[in-house]
């Protein structure tokens, strides 16, 4: 399967930017290197989930987000990274990703997850039920949306969830690609194992992401799925590509993102990326430490993706 790559696009602004300047430094590097991605990938907050991070700085919405550069990028794919199944109803979800994809001709990449981040809840006012209630919810939310995008009308009663006499038009044609983001391995990989298209977990080791498709393995052995049916995709949450490695060294160590950081020159970064891609990784989506500046991600377009894509 050939190797693809997405951007993780930065949900706030590292550098103190106000809002308008936050938007331009995203459209510059899209404008610089967009056309070497297959897919721009955007988180579902509310205000940044990094601790070191003001709450009170610009950030993004996802599925608006989404919209405004989908239309204003059409050469590129656009996924959820990955949408909280709490903070919308399940059926207002179907229609959303629904209309994304028919208004961007198919371009839409439907990232699901059961949703984490607890002082977000209560400050929105969602309920924020244990673990095996919200992945309880997730999976409900996935046989709601497949009811909506596969029958019309369409109905579900669930522990959680219902629909009845729903309609949902237009269909979604093609269905978009569904992916789960998650690693829990007694539930989560479960569900992935059950319904998704592609599985994504983001940063962490080496062993860890072995570990945990080991876990899914068995899980589709379970419910009698295809384990390379599953697009493995791998987010690269902290990537620092520069000329040399000391410099690489230095621009990793000076930011905040740098745990579990992917640093070194190209040749280096290719290296350690590529342990991934033996493991069954088809689809990177990196994040560059040295955003807004585009020195970086152009150095890994131009010297470290064709080291991994031969």
């Amino acid at each position: 399967m050939t190797l693809k790559f997405g951007w993780h696009m930065h949900s706030f602004p590292v550098d103190g930017s106000n809002a308008a300047a936050f938007k331009d430094q995203i459209t510059q590097t899209l404008d610089r290197v967009g056309h070497h991605f297959d897919s721009v990938w955007v988180d579902d907050h509310f205000w940044p989930w990094a601790k070191w991070q003001a709450p009170d700085t610009p950030y993004v919405e996802c599925m608006t987000t989404i919209a405004y550069f989908a239309a204003k990028y059409p050469a590129l794919k656009f996924g959820s990274s990955v949408l909280c199944q709490s903070y919308r109803n399940p059926g207002l979800l179907a229609k959303m990703a629904a209309n994304l994809q028919w208004l961007t001709g198919g371009r839409f990449l439907f990232g699901l997850g059961a949703g984490w981040m607890e002082e977000e809840y209560h400050a929105y006012d969602y309920d924020f039920p244990k673990p095996a209630v919200r992945i309880a919810q997730l999976e409900e939310t996935i046989q709601v949306i497949q009811k909506l995008w596969t029958e019309t009308p369409a109905s579900f009663e669930g522990k959680y969830y219902r629909i009845q006499d729903a309609y949902l038009m237009p269909k979604p044609d093609p269905i978009p690609p569904l992916l789960i983001g998650g690693g829990g391995e007694q539930l989560t990989l479960r569900v992935v194992a059950k319904y998704a298209d592609m599985w994504n977990i983001p940063g962490g080791s080496l062993e860890n992401y072995g570990r945990k498709l080991e876990v899914l393995r068995q899980h589709c052995d379970a419910v009698g799925r295809n384990f390379d049916d599953i697009v493995k995709s791998w987010s690269a949450e902290a990537v620092t590509v520069a000329p040399t490695e000391a410099e690489a060294r230095r621009i990793a160590e000076a930011s905040p993102y740098n745990n579990n950081a992917i640093y070194g020159a190209p040749e280096q970064v290719a290296e350690q990326l590529q342990k991934f891609v033996d493991l069954g990784v088809t689809y990177l989506i990196v994040r560059l430490l040295d955003f807004p500046k585009t020195d970086g991600i152009q150095l890994f377009v131009d010297e470290v993706m064709p080291r991994l894509q031969r």
